[in-house]
């Protein structure tokens, strides 16, 4: 089965492209949440912490 879709995807010109372009995708995505959790307010995080026990 893998080689029916290998050989299928060596076909399609310029194909080479779309690994590089999901892993950049998925490296931006990683990096941006990274920053985001290290950047959240520590205030906002208690906050929201508390909110499981309050009743």
């Amino acid at each position: 089965m893998l080689k029916f879709v290998q050989h299928n995807l060596e076909t399609i010109a310029g194909v080479a492209i779309y690994p590089i372009i999901s892993l950049l995708i998925c490296f931006s995505f990683f990096v941006g949440l990274f920053f985001w959790v290290f950047t959240y307010k520590k205030e906002t995080i208690d906050k929201l912490s508390e909110l499981p026990i309050k009743d």
